[in-house]
């Protein structure tokens, strides 16, 4: 009997992949543990969201950190995934030469609505085995925003993050590192339905 493999892709065939045009911006794909993962379409509230952190997330950040959205980072040897947004150390080339690394990452957001069990169980453990700091999940079905800290690795065998918290739509919150910044005002974020 017959059994099937998957293909295991690296970050140099992922790169030779889009290199040939055998991948397109418009396929939404990225690279998660070595295989090609469709990102889930995004609704309307989820692009809400996103205007509204475009809008709002500069404001905290002033000129300290580069706000990069739906932009790649490197995760080696085998991902690269496409958080919705990345904030990252400010660097002159403004990463001309390759995709942020852990290093480089401040704090990395997702905005989730219909993929939040894709972004607790298989990017939240990817980001902590990496040394992602700081992880947000904007939390649309429940309007919460859940704030993991603290990657570390579970006597279980997986990775986690040791702190969660989790704030209301109503509430404000500090940047991870940026105190001394205006807060994030959650209100100005969520969609909320009238």
């Amino acid at each position: 009997m017959l059994s099937a493999t998957l293909k295991h892709f690296s970050l140099a065939e992922y790169h030779r992949l889009a290199d040939l045009d055998f991948l397109q911006a418009s396929d939404r794909i990225e690279l998660i543990r070595g295989e090609l993962m469709q990102m889930a379409a995004k609704g309307t509230a989820h692009e809400v969201c996103l205007t509204r952190l475009l809008r709002e997330l500069p404001k905290c950040l002033g000129d300290d950190f580069t706000l990069r959205c739906q932009s790649p980072i490197t995760l080696p040897p085998d991902s690269e995934p496409e958080p919705d947004f990345a904030i990252v150390q400010n660097r002159a080339d403004d990463y001309l030469d390759h995709h942020p690394y852990s290093a480089d990452i401040l704090l990395l957001i997702e905005i989730s609505d219909s993929s939040i069990t894709y972004d607790r169980e298989v990017k939240l453990p990817l980001y902590a085995e990496n040394g992602v700091a700081d992880y947000w999940i904007f939390n649309l079905a429940e309007t919460i925003l859940e704030c993991y800290s603290e990657p570390y690795f579970k006597p279980t065998g997986s990775w986690a993050y040791r702190t969660q918290r989790v704030c209301l739509a109503t509430e404000a919150i500090a940047l991870p590192n940026l105190s001394d910044q205006p807060s994030l005002l959650l209100s100005k974020v969520f969609p909320l339905r009238r």
